[in-house]
């Protein structure tokens, strides 16, 4: 027969639960039969519940078998090679249910290419974006992405165009790119299944984004935590480097534009664009006073372009199909798709692609499954640590950045996190006020010394202290940690406390129950 071609993932969702050790035995099995193996490792394909996701190619389509275990291995052998009936077989995964509901802009060859092939990132559309802003000035550029309405995927959602624009017309002999891959937030990992499963789009924002605003030089600021990442994008800077797409000559048009990958140390803290940009130059990182905004005064002083992994891959699709294609995408003032990843106590947890206006309801009950536990839900935070716990009530909620706003809500980086009726609200508001005090950088007052009062307080309450007293107090620090942090951190904290404590008092009031009786 002629070589088998297979593709395994190599993301790091995969490898947690056995990929390496799979991909040892589809090799060792293959050796034993005499069989020609092509091992392909790919990215995930987001349907984490089913990793490792083993693919077989063949004359039709690519036919998947998930989740696959090592002692998996010969009897996959056997349906390859002979009879195709296997109790692991899904058939053509992007014929499964979870994943033909989608819509993949950003994520359009996530697990379907080796994400280090730059051969393969080319025959499957890639560096066209890149092609077509080279025959642009840089204002028309920047015009392009405003126009299809981008906003930044990190969390803040201010518009890509603005901050382009206002870098662009800054004066300065040197410029920067960076791109915020600090992925920090509980329940979040597209940016990581992106740089892990598909590098080369982000290469080629950053390099677009370059030319846009007359930057030749960038960083990439990865959390130490993704090793795997880290090896993807090494491979990645390297192979498009000696491809020509980076360095003096950009695809042999004379401009240049170099790039590096930087680590970080583990400061949640640096997740944060100037606390972020201290790191970059060496220092502890600290959070920034501003004005003056990056944008005008970044990276050693210069002005400087921050945006997040997701928003940056976003780029290549607009210069490539136009502003109106990507326009058609979304709702409202939320143009485009969004990564949505679910995460915690759900059935189905994944990456989940979608434009804008979805339910939350769609997502978690409809496409999630519901709880892992089969309990009934009780609450889904959204947006990280810092975002606010939405109750069954707001479920219909879309998925859109003004109808979360109006919610006294943020929808982030789109990680969503399920809880089921077991949860303890009162514990979930004191674990925000934790985290704040721990991840603090220190710099400002209402953040370093409100979170730890803020734990004080709520301990109080849980221990059936003057409980109407401690929780106006709460109440009103949160007030001022909204009100006087310096930035995000501290502004934010108050978003799940206040949260839990509106639509969960009775937790808070359960143990004041128990002193009373």
């Amino acid at each position: 027969m002629s070589a088998l071609r297979v593709y395994l993932p190599r993301d790091a969702s995969a490898m947690a639960m056995g990929a390496g050790r799979v991909a040892q035995a589809l090799e060792r099995e293959a050796a034993a039969r005499g069989i020609e193996l092509s091992l392909v490792r790919n990215g995930s394909r987001g349907l984490l519940w089913l990793e490792p996701l083993v693919e077989v190619e063949t004359a039709d389509a690519r036919i998947a078998y998930g989740p696959v275990a090592e002692a998996d291995i010969p009897a996959l052998f056997d349906a390859w090679t002979g009879d195709d009936a296997h109790p692991l077989r899904l058939g053509d995964i992007e014929s499964h249910p979870y994943f033909a509901r989608q819509q993949r802009v950003t994520f359009r060859r996530v697990g379907l290419i080796d994400p280090v092939d730059a051969n393969a990132y080319a025959a499957h559309g890639g560096w066209s974006g890149l092609r077509a802003a080279l025959t642009m000035a840089p204002a028309g550029i920047v015009q392009a992405v405003t126009d299809s309405g981008l906003r930044g995927r990190g969390g803040a959602a201010f518009p890509t165009g603005i901050k382009w624009k206002t870098v662009l017309d800054a004066p300065a002999q040197q410029k920067y790119i960076v791109c915020n891959a600090d992925e920090g937030d509980s329940g979040t990992f597209s940016d990581r299944m992106l740089m892990e499963g598909d590098p080369y789009s982000l290469i080629e924002g950053m390099i677009i984004s370059g030319l846009a605003v007359g930057a030749d030089r960038g960083y990439v600021y990865l959390r130490s935590e993704y090793p795997h990442a880290r090896q993807v994008l090494e491979e990645a800077i390297a192979n498009a480097t000696a491809a020509g797409y980076l360095g003096v000559d950009i695809a042999g048009s004379g401009r240049r534009f170099d790039l590096e990958l930087r680590i970080g140390a583990g400061a949640y803290i640096c997740g944060e664009e100037t606390a972020l940009l201290d790191s970059l130059e060496g220092k502890r990182g600290q959070v920034r006073f501003k004005p003056p905004l990056p944008a005008i005064e970044g990276l050693f002083g210069q002005p400087t372009v921050i945006n997040n992994v997701i928003t940056l891959a976003s780029v290549p699709m607009i210069l490539a199909d136009g502003a109106a294609a990507y326009q058609t995408y979304g709702t409202g003032r939320s143009r485009g798709t969004l990564p949505l990843q679910l995460a915690g106590n759900i059935k189905y947890g994944g990456l989940f692609e979608a434009p804008f206006g979805i339910s939350l309801r769609e997502l978690i009950e409809d496409i999630g499954g519901g709880t892992y536990s089969g309990r009934p839900i009780r609450a889904v935070q959204v947006g990280g640590p810092l975002g606010a716990y939405l109750p069954l009530s707001q479920l219909d909620t879309p998925v859109d950045y003004e109808a979360f706003a109006a919610l006294g809500a943020m929808l982030g980086h789109g990680g969503i996190v399920v809880f089921d009726d077991s949860v303890d609200m009162a514990e979930q508001a004191r674990y925000a006020m934790e985290f704040c005090a721990i991840e603090s950088c220190g710099k400002c007052t209402p953040c370093r010394i409100g979170s730890v009062r803020g734990v004080e307080v709520i301990d109080r309450m849980l221990a059936g202290v003057e409980p109407e007293r401690n929780d106006a107090l709460l109440r009103d620090l949160c007030e001022t940690m909204t009100q006087g942090s310096l930035c995000a951190m501290g502004g934010l904290t108050p978003l799940p406390v206040l949260s839990a404590l509106n639509h969960f008092p009775e937790d808070f009031a359960r143990a004041s129950r128990q002193v009373a009786a």
